[in-house]
């Protein structure tokens, strides 16, 4: 985790393309959306890898939005009703019900059928949010926080301390790699 999260602050104070932490973002929320524990979830999760994203925005803003799932199941159930009850579609869900491995997907779990939905739907306004706002981040607000004196007691901590270790050691091996090639 601590990793996860020196890869995003690297991230978001590096060079590296906006559009890359904007994907990872966008990667975060579809996946948080969806209940994991099933083969949907491990399968988008598989697939996302092979897809060129910023993977500490992505594992970070899964779990922080996973925290807060228990909060939104309401309204992700009722998305994933309405999907499933679409009366064009029911020939579409009873092929898919019938196929050998699909079932194992839960698709016609009201929670996963409405987090897909809900993921789907976010992913573009998400990543161009972001797009909109890491630019934003990096020119406005980055300079202030950094000088700010709650910035300075906080890196002090021991946590604190180990995470711009790693951010330091992940610098370190990048520019080491890049003055390699």
């Amino acid at each position: 985790m601590i990793k996860g999260i020196a890869q995003l602050i690297l991230a978001l104070n590096s060079n590296e393309k906006k559009t890359a932490v904007a994907a990872g973002f966008s990667w975060g929320v579809l996946l948080a959306l969806l209940p994991s524990g099933n083969v949907f979830w491990a399968v988008l999760f598989f697939v996302s890898l092979f897809f060129k994203h910023n993977q500490g925005a992505k594992l970070l803003v899964t779990v922080l939005l996973k925290l807060a799932m228990p909060f939104l199941y309401p309204y992700t159930d009722q998305i994933g009703w309405a999907v499933l009850h679409i009366e064009p579609l029911q020939p579409f869900f009873t092929m898919l019900y019938n196929m050998p491995f699909v079932p194992f997907t839960r698709f016609n779990n009201t929670l996963v059928a409405g987090g897909l939905t809900a993921g789907v739907i976010l992913w573009i306004p998400v990543f161009m949010l972001a797009v909109v706002l890491i630019p934003l981040y990096r020119n406005s607000f980055l300079p202030k926080i950094t000088n700010s004196k709650v910035v300075k007691a906080i890196k002090n901590l021991p946590l604190v301390s180990k995470i711009g270790n790693a951010v330091a050691a992940l610098k370190n091996m990048r520019d080491t790699n890049l003055g390699a090639m």
